[in-house]
């Protein structure tokens, strides 16, 4: 999804899209299925822009990772980012309202993930493609459906929460529960569609992540 983001946001700002083990041009390495082991990762590779500002945008599972990226930077008291757009997903400290699927037999665990939104009927019915991804797609449930939040204070940098209206897996208010994780300030942003409402070709999400950019980078 980020492949035309560049064109459209400000530009003094790079966009670096995170490419995690096991997918794309990583697919040979195994897929980390735990959030500790991601977090220390993810922070090693941002050793060489440490002296940047940066902001994080996570969808989904991704918003818990930055979330999580961001803690670990003040615990270790390493540059973190200066924003944290937290995309499609329900505060950490909510409990989820959605099964977990991690060991669910195969074609069980597509149906879920079919019924959830999270699996295009066109990758379904290929089975080989399926087959290479089954494990990448344990991997990633494994990694949120074993994440326990652990209480810290709220962080001091400020959270712009992004979600669909129609987004069957977090409503607004879950959404909006981020608010609780920052003393920096907080916003909901809240575009029609459902869990994918990013790929909507109005150009509304990306024009809404510009001007919010535009003013974290105005604000440092």
């Amino acid at each position: 999804m980020f492949r035309g983001w560049a064109d459209a946001l400000p530009p003094d700002v790079e966009v670096c899209p995170v490419q995690l083990p096991g997918r794309e041009d990583r697919i040979r390495e195994p897929a980390i299925d735990r959030m500790e082991p991601l977090v220390l990762a993810l922070a090693g590779a941002l050793e060489r822009w440490r002296d940047l500002p940066y902001a994080v945008f996570g969808h989904s599972n991704g918003s818990v990772v930055g979330f999580e990226l961001a803690r670990h930077a003040r615990r270790t008291g390493t540059p973190g980012p200066v924003h944290l757009f937290a995309s499609g997903r329900r505060a950490p400290d909510q409990p989820s309202r959605l099964p977990d699927v991690r060991q669910l037999p195969d074609k069980e665990m597509i149906a879920e993930l079919s019924r959830l939104g999270g699996m295009p009927k066109l990758v379904i019915e290929h089975p080989e493609l399926m087959e290479l991804i089954l494990p990448l797609l344990r991997a990633d449930m494994a990694l949120i459906e074993t994440y326990e939040y652990r209480e810290e204070p709220p962080l001091s940098i400020p959270i712009t929460g992004y979600t669909g209206d129609q987004d069957p897996r977090v409503t607004v208010d879950e959404a909006r529960g981020w608010e609780r994780h920052t003393s920096g300030g907080f916003q909901l942003r809240v575009f029609p569609g459902d869990h994918f409402y990013l790929l909507g070709g109005d150009g509304q999400v990306l024009s809404t992540l510009s001007a919010d950019l535009r003013a974290a980078v105005s604000a440092l």
